[in-house]
């Protein structure tokens, strides 16, 4: 037959039976609306867990200067930024350099030994994208203002010294020099050694301060997948003359929960996939089976008309097939529509995967195959006497 007259065949039983073909499509629809439910649930509370883990810098590393062989400070190559920035899977780079001689006074009259443990650091203008720091009022250093004496104090920094809001009437004293107050940040977790810095523009601390240049410590931000590989080569890229005077951080704690969650939830969704398929082959099982005991005549008819056995398994194959495709398909929908309405009241985004609709109906129509194999099998060998006398 052609594939047109095989559809048409298949369809028949359907329509001859209406009642039973919407409450086994049903029973199909229910069980692929709750495999793609579970996995769109699941990966909409995943999206939303890898997002507050990405807050708390689960791809951050930063780059120090350690000691010498001999115990002294050591120091970083003014080109270290900018040779970090090579490494592949390094998806931002920004830097901070302490200037030690510059202190930090509210007025000229406090004496030089209450530094309230503030410090002056040269800082890149990308830096609140590497560190995930924000502005608490004001606005940040950019080109214009890195080259003037203009500062942005950190949260601690200013409550220390005695200041709610940035303004262009508002000034501290950094080495000696009046610096208009820009900008103040919100408390940074990420990067806790800037709450109680005065940041200034990098050209400004060279040019107003007498800064050498040499960074204190290097951000990166890395592809999460590459992070063990981007610090395994950090030190040597920072600094290849002396690889051992470098000091890496370790990947944030939040990576490891990350990693975990990720294999608890695929663990969870295979599972819940595979339960969910069981139970829509076995409905498709048992209504074919039942099919082919109640339409024993009609088969009989068929075969006594000149159909072959070939024919009425290939009908009633096309028939679980078509059984199998209209439920997979509605289940499919309704379960998208299902992770819609749980992910958006609660704030989440709403994901939901391709491969799992994809791999729902794929898995529906090839269960709906093995399921419709047996019953067509077992017509196909139905004699047309035998059928007929059954009637």
């Amino acid at each position: 037959m052609w594939p047109g007259d095989v559809l048409k065949v298949g369809a028949a039983g359907l329509r001859t039976r209406p009642t039973r073909a919407l409450l086994s499509a049903l029973g199909i629809a229910i069980g692929i609306a709750a495999m793609v439910a579970v996995v769109g649930i699941t990966s909409s509370s995943r999206a939303e867990l890898d997002r507050t883990l990405a807050s708390l810098g689960t791809n951050l590393l930063t780059v120090a200067p350690g000691t010498t062989f001999t115990g002294a400070q050591a120091e970083l190559p003014l080109q270290a930024e900018a040779m970090v920035g090579r490494i592949a899977p390094v998806q931002a780079v920004s830097a901070v350099g302490m200037v030690e001689q510059a202190k930090v006074y509210r007025t000229g009259k406090i004496p030089p030994v209450q530094t309230n443990g503030l410090a002056a650091y040269a800082a890149r203008t990308n830096l609140l994208g590497a560190v995930g720091a924000r502005l608490g009022s004001g606005a940040w250093l950019n080109d214009a203002t890195g080259a003037y004496p203009a500062t942005v104090l950190g949260a601690l920094a200013a409550e220390r010294l005695g200041i709610g809001r940035a303004g262009p009437d508002v000034q501290v004293l950094i080495g000696g020099r009046w610096f208009t107050v820009i900008g103040v940040l919100r408390p940074a977790p990420l990067a806790p050694e800037l709450d109680t810095a005065a940041l200034v523009g990098w050209r400004a601390a060279e040019r107003e301060l007498g800064f050498d240049g040499h960074a204190t410590t290097v951000y990166t931000r890395s592809r999460i997948s590459q992070v063990e590989a981007v610090r395994a080569v950090l030190g040597a890229t920072a600094n290849p003359q002396d690889p051992n005077e470098v000091e890496v951080s370790r990947p944030s704690d939040a990576l490891a929960a990350k990693q975990a969650a990720d294999e608890a939830f695929t663990g969870l969704l295979l599972g819940l996939g595979a339960v969910a398929l069981l139970v829509g082959g076995v409905g498709v099982a048992n209504t074919m089976v039942i099919s082919v005991l109640e339409r024993r005549g009609e088969i009989g008819l068929r075969r006594s008309l000149g159909a072959t056995r070939g024919q009425v398994r290939t009908q009633f194959l096309t028939e679980s097939l078509l059984l199998s495709a209209l439920g997979g398909a509605a289940g499919a929908m309704l379960g998208a529509v299902v992770t819609a309405g749980y992910a958006l009241p609660a704030g989440l985004p709403v994901v939901v995967p391709g491969w799992a609709v994809a791999g729902g109906l794929a898995a529906t129509l090839a269960i709906g195959s093995l399921a419709g194999l047996y019953p067509a099998i077992r017509a196909s060998r139905l004699s047309p006497t035998e059928a007929l006398a059954a009637r």
